[in-house]
């Protein structure tokens, strides 16, 4: 069985503090229980050697999207050490995923290359298919897909896209270390500036993607152009999927001492946000 963690963020919407001090969306939550993983809440504010316990009971983390700082938030001080647990481990041996979904996918490019390497771009609330590099089709996330799916993804505006930051192209090709640690699988632009898409480390399971998979199948904002297709909701069930898979690659145990002080999810009840929020529910904290 695979148990996976997904990091939680400050409550960035002011409306929305009164309900929790940090929050995850519950998208991120039923994505991945649909590729057959029970998840962890990872909590801020907790002492270092609590998430290191956490570290050794799960299979896999997930850093999702959001709007924190992606240097001094909780967020990102416990990203950072998830980040670096899952290399020294993947280092001996010990294989452990990490996904990062927008905010995640940015704050990736912080842990890697130490530095806030962002442009800002018109890319809020819009979907896009996705520009793929001639290295995708060889590539851990794209190989085993459907080709049918893959072209769809490539000629269909499925990918949903809600960021006002991107990596451009030109700031990741000039970067040493994003360079040689990422492969760049796919591309966009927002008729201005190429940023990087999607991305997966070589030599480590971490993969980056600037758009929202979790989003098509549930989140239903009327406002939004979010694609609810057949083809959207097989790309988010396959990369749930995906990732999923490589978390079964971990040897980590959810133990009953781990599932006392750190419970899973279902011990939490989501909140029906729609009608304040971009997300349809939320888990508050």
């Amino acid at each position: 069985s695979s148990i996976a963690g997904i990091v939680a963020q400050e409550t960035h919407f002011e409306n929305l503090q009164s309900l929790g001090r940090s929050y995850i969306a519950a998208s991120y939550v039923k994505t991945l229980e649909s590729a057959g993983a029970r998840v962890i809440p990872i909590r801020i504010n907790l002492p270092k050697e609590e998430y290191v316990k956490i570290f050794n009971a799960i299979n896999g983390v997930l850093l999702p999207g959001g709007g924190v700082d992606l240097k001094t938030s909780e967020y990102a001080r416990v990203s950072k050490i998830f980040y670096d647990l899952a290399i020294a481990a993947n280092d001996r041996g010990d294989s452990f995923p990490i996904w990062g979904t927008c905010l995640g996918f940015e704050e990736l490019t912080v842990l890697t290359s130490g530095e806030l390497l962002l442009t800002l771009t018109n890319t809020e609330d819009i979907s896009l298919p996705l520009n793929f590099t001639d290295s995708a089709l060889h590539s851990k996330l794209f190989q085993k897909m459907p080709l049918p799916l893959y072209k769809s993804l490539s000629t269909m505006p499925i990918t949903a896209n809600f960021h006002d930051w991107s990596l451009s192209v030109q700031n990741f090709t000039a970067n040493e270390k994003l360079r040689k640690f990422y492969n760049v699988l796919s591309t966009n632009s927002d008729g201005v500036l190429e940023f990087v898409s999607t991305m997966e480390a070589y030599e480590y399971p971490f993969y980056g993607v600037q758009w929202h998979p979790e989003k098509s199948p549930f989140e239903w904002r009327e406002t939004s152009d979010i694609s609810h297709t057949a083809e959207a909701i097989h790309v988010a069930f396959y990369m749930a999927q995906f990732f999923v898979n490589d978390a079964r690659k971990s040897q980590h145990q959810y133990s009953e001492e781990a599932e006392t002080s750190h419970p899973l999810i279902y011990n939490y009840c989501p909140t029906y946000t729609g009608n304040i929020s971009v997300f349809e529910q939320m888990y508050f904290f």
